[in-house]
């Protein structure tokens, strides 16, 4: 069970670093180390495929949401090549959290993410699109 445990969580803290990857080349490093080569991305608002289109819905946010960052809420739980966590997107400036959701993932067999289904939970008004 400890093993699993550590899978999903390093996957999902990969999947964090991804998110809050500052520049284009650290972007570009940190997507392959958590995406398989034709991974996938889901939520309301977009569908992507691979690492170019990851990266660019990535620096789409970060475009739209200058000064916050990617946080995890609670754990994570998982069970078999599935995981599930929730997040939030939080102003570096004053600690506001204007979007949250949750997420579950699926990896392959090296643990890197498969798919990401992602659900909004709390979105502003104007921010989808």
């Amino acid at each position: 069970m400890s093993e699993n445990t550590d899978r999903y969580e390093n996957a999902v803290a990969r999947y964090f670093e991804a998110w809050n990857a500052g520049d284009p080349e650290a972007l570009a490093k940190t997507v392959a180390a958590a995406w398989s080569v034709e991974g996938t991305y889901t939520d309301p608002l977009a569908a992507v495929t691979g690492h170019t289109e990851i990266a660019g819905l990535i620096a789409g946010a970060h475009a739209q949401f200058p000064g916050f960052v990617f946080r995890p809420l609670g754990t994570v739980d998982g069970h078999h090549d599935t995981a599930r966590f929730a997040w939030e997107l939080v102003s570096e400036a004053d600690g506001s959290a204007p979007v949250a959701g949750f997420d579950v993932i699926t990896l392959d067999g090296d643990g890197r993410i498969r798919s990401v289904l992602g659900f909004l939970d709390r979105v502003p008004a104007g921010a989808t699109g």
